[in-house]
C-alpha cells in the first residue's frame, strides 16, 4: 500500500510542541488490545505541561503462526486495519512524539520466539518482521514469549539459543529501531542467563506479571532500560500503581509498562502515576 506522508508543516509542528514540552523522567508505555479499542488512544492523554503522558503505544498484537515448516508473521483483520490506517493511526501518534511498536506472540500453533531451530530459521522471521516494521512505519517491535504452545504439529521444544538468535537478527535489520520485550516464557529464562551482548541490544523490558512490581532479569540492560511495574487498567488497583511508581524513581528504573488502555477516560487513573513519575497531572483529551 502507499503511505501518505506527513507534509512538513505538520512535522514542523510536531518537533515545536516534543521540544517546548518539558516532561521528564521514566518512559510511559501502554499496551493497546486493537482488537476492541483503538491504538490512538495513547495519544489522548497529556500532562500538565502539554507534553504527551504516553511515550510508546504498542500494537496488541500480531502472532506467530506456523505453516508446516517455518514460523511466519501472521495479523488478524483488526490488526492489519490498524496498519492499513497506519496514516491516520500511526502517523498521527508519531506526530505528537509517541513510538508505535507491534507486538508479537505465539498463537497456539507450536511456534514463539524461544523455538527457532538456527540462526536461520531465526533470521527468516526477523526479516519479516523487519519488512512488517518497515512497510508500515513502525518504530520497532516487542517481542513476547506467550501462547506458543511448544511441540503442537511437531514443532521443537524451546532451546537456550533461540531468542538470543532471534534479537541479534533484529538489531541487524531494524538498525537504531526499538526491540522491548515482554519478559514471559522460556525465552525470559533463556535471556536471565544469555551473555551481555544478547540483553544489550534490547532497548527495554517489561515485567510480564500484572499487578506485580519485579525487575526482569536481563545481563546487559541497565536498570535506564526496565520496567519492574506491570500495571493493568482493568485489574491494578490505583494504590498499587502509585506505590509501583514511586518504587520505579527510588530504584532509578527507566520504564513504566501499562496494558489495557482503551476508550474510556482514565485520566484521574494516569494522573496519580504521572504526578509521581513526572510531578504533573494528566488530563484526557479524547
Amino acid at each position: 500500500m502507499r503511505l501518505h506522508t506527513p507534509s512538513l508543516a505538520l512535522v514542523a509542528t510536531a518537533a515545536l510542541l516534543s521540544t517546548t514540552a518539558a516532561k521528564s523522567g521514566p518512559t510511559l508505555v501502554a499496551y493497546v488490545e486493537v482488537n476492541t479499542n483503538a491504538i490512538t488512544n495513547v495519544g489522548d492523554y497529556r500532562t500538565a505541561d502539554g507534553s504527551v503522558a504516553f511515550d510508546i503505544g504498542i500494537i496488541f498484537a500480531a502472532n506467530i503462526n506456523y505453516n508446516g515448516t517455518a514460523a511466519v508473521l501472521y495479523n488478524n483483520p483488526k490488526v492489519q486495519a490498524t496498519l492499513d490506517n497506519a496514516a491516520n493511526e500511526i502517523v498521527s501518534l508519531q506526530q505528537k512524539g509517541i513510538k508505535v511498536l507491534l507486538a508479537i506472540l505465539g498463537n497456539h500453533e507450536g511456534a514463539g520466539i524461544s523455538n527457532f531451530a538456527s540462526q536461520a530459521a531465526a533470521a527468516d522471521f526477523a526479516s519479516q518482521v523487519a519488512a512488517t516494521v518497515n512497510q508500515y512505519g513502525l518504530d520497532g517491535v516487542d517481542l513476547d514469549d506467550e501462547y506458543a504452545d511448544y511441540g503442537t504439529n511437531g514443532t521443537p521444544q524451546p532451546n537456550g539459543s533461540s531468542i538470543g538468535w532471534l534479537i541479534t537478527a533484529l538489531r541487524e535489520q531494524l538498525g537504531g529501531k526499538l526491540i522491548t520485550f515482554f519478559n514471559s516464557g522460556p525465552a525470559s529464562q533463556s535471556l536471565s542467563s544469555s551473555p551481555a551482548s544478547v540483553g544489550s541490544q534490547l532497548n527495554y523490558a517489561w515485567n510480564a506479571f500484572y499487578d506485580t512490581y519485579q525487575t526482569p532479569s536481563v545481563p546487559g540492560l541497565s536498570n535506564s532500560g526496565l520496567s519492574p511495574a506491570a500495571v493493568d487498567f482493568g485489574s491494578t488497583p490505583q494504590s498499587d500503581a502509585v506505590s509501583f511508581a514511586q518504587n520505579t524513581i527510588s530504584q532509578g528504573c527507566g520504564a513504566y509498562m501499562t496494558y489495557g488502555l482503551n476508550n474510556q477516560d482514565h485520566s484521574a487513573y494516569i494522573s496519580a502515576i504521572t504526578q509521581v513519575l513526572y510531578g504533573q497531572t494528566t488530563s484526557y483529551a479524547g
